[in-house]
């Protein structure tokens, strides 16, 4: 793999799945104060040995030695994984927007692979794959304790071949789907003008060129004219690149300001990241626009996150909130808060590994966690949708220290018993609804206490501790298309 090709992939962040990948002078000479253990690589040969010559079956060596590179990460925090060359190739198709396959985020939850957002209008949104199912088969192959990165190479692959997914939809019997895989290429950024010179921008996934699309999506929207306010949606954002989101935050925060910092055990895992100048983020021929946009480092600005905001999202609102910059409103974010490192070992290999932990400007880290809105708002005015797992869930996921009992986290979410599906942006969006009372200085509610009673027939909301994929009744589904959300036949 080239320089220049390494160098796209060096800065990322993969969402509720992967992390920040910092670009970390981590090699032999870090290791110097800490010998090689000898014998014990000296019996590992021997066992190698052992296989090679006298298994039943033949087997070669470069599969023998990938599998046991694999087997290294068992015990290693659900982000840190080898990446063969599919992998490794996948990862840059993925920090630019555009790869093959059915358009999910997915993490790991009880042994098995679980969606933690469908991206939108792509084929598995339109299928109807919702948060929280749990892939339980692939094409007929069981999914049990199936690594993450054997069961997204499964899912993904050429456009116009066909993929069956045994689902697990809460506690309804197992259903199978069939989703035609296509060419995923994300829309980082939508939005549109709200009523009373309000405006809306969404953030899907943070790529290559989303500070400056979104530069550019402001600018049309706002018509050269200052906006009363402005919405910056991030939910369901799975994360991104990491320059991405520190372009965006420049767009909102002062010259000097701390937008993240990293600490880990190496000395190069110890940064910080600070606001850079917006001409560094867009062409030469959008600097001109940018005298325009001013009003930007001061608009009244809300904020949405709910459980599917991950890493680059949780950056971003992390780094407004803490500078005052910005109203952080919804849910509890995902908790991403582990940074990786992408070493390669050949030119079309290599290992992803947690190396630090990522901090917000004020010190805070976000791992387990995520970040707290500064006011709580449920994703329906009946309560909660996403029954996603969080960081918290993940099996072998790294422990906060400020947490003592990550079992109070979320105990207090109500969720809906029979939930449907709303357009983020639309006019059934209940938290938008409650952004825009917020910038227009009316109340805000958290939901309607007489819907959310009226989920379970009067009685008290069903509360679930921190997050469940449990649920008893009939979900519908839903298709998102690019005319809004439509019932799934």
């Amino acid at each position: 793999m080239g320089t220049r090709r390494l160098n796209r992939i060096g800065l990322l962040v993969l969402g509720g799945l992967g992390g920040v990948l910092a670009s970390l002078a981590i090699n032999a000479v870090a290791q110097r104060g800490e010998p090689l253990p000898l014998r014990e690589l000296q019996q590992f040969a021997n066992v190698y040995s052992a296989i090679k010559s006298s298994y039943v079956e033949p087997l070669a060596d470069e599969a023998l030695i990938n599998e046991a590179i694999k087997g290294l990460f068992n015990e290693l925090d659900p982000h840190s994984a080898y990446l063969d060359a599919e992998a490794f190739k996948d990862m840059e198709s993925m920090t630019q927007g555009g790869f093959g396959g059915l358009g999910i985020e997915i993490g790991h939850e009880n042994g098995y692979p679980t969606v933690i957002s469908p991206i939108e209008d792509t084929p598995a949104a339109k299928a109807g794959i919702l948060a929280g199912d749990v892939i339980v088969g692939i094409d007929g192959k069981a999914t049990k304790d199936m690594p993450l990165n054997e069961a997204v190479k499964l899912m993904r692959g050429q456009p116009n071949t066909s993929i069956m997914l045994e689902i697990q939809r809460g506690d309804q019997k197992p259903f199978e789907i069939t989703i035609v895989r296509d060419h995923i290429k994300v829309q980082s950024i939508r939005g549109k003008r709200l009523d009373d010179d309000l405006l809306y921008v969404r953030i899907a996934q943070f790529q290559e060129r989303t500070a400056a699309d979104l530069i550019r999506q402001l600018q049309t929207l706002s018509e050269g004219e200052r906006p009363r306010g402005l919405v910056l949606d991030l939910r369901n954002d799975p994360g991104g690149l990491l320059d991405s989101a520190i372009g965006v935050s420049s767009a909102f925060l002062n010259s000097g300001d701390l937008v993240v910092s990293t600490k880990g055990r190496v000395p190069s895992a110890n940064r910080e990241y600070y606001v850079k100048p917006l001409a560094q983020v867009v062409s030469s021929n959008e600097r001109q626009t940018l005298a325009q946009l001013d009003w930007l480092k001061d608009i009244p600005t809300v904020v949405l996150i709910n459980a599917g905001s991950a890493s680059a999202s949780e950056i971003v609102a992390g780094a407004l909130q803490d500078h005052g910059r910005a109203t952080v409103m919804g849910t509890r974010s995902f908790g991403k808060g582990s940074v990786q490192s992408v070493l390669p070992l050949s030119a079309e290999s290599g290992i992803k590994l947690t190396t630090a932990l990522y901090y917000t400007p004020s010190g805070k880290s976000i791992q387990v966690t995520g970040v707290e809105p500064d006011i709580y708002v449920d994703d329906t005015a009946n309560g909660n949708l996403f029954r996603i797992p969080r960081e918290a869930d993940l099996q072998r996921h790294l422990n906060n220290e400020v947490v003592a009992d990550e079992s109070v986290l979320g105990a207090d979410e109500t969720y809906v018993q029979d939930p449907k599906m709303f357009e983020f942006g639309g006019e059934d969006d209940f938290q938008l609804m409650q952004a825009i009372n917020h910038l227009e200085g009316r109340s805000v509610k958290r939901n309607d206490p007489t819907l959310v009673e009226a989920n379970v027939d009067g009685t008290e909301a069903e509360k679930k501790s921190p997050v469940t994929t449990t649920n008893t009744q009939k979900v519908q589904r839903f298709r998102i298309t690019p005319e809004g959300v439509q019932p799934a036949q």
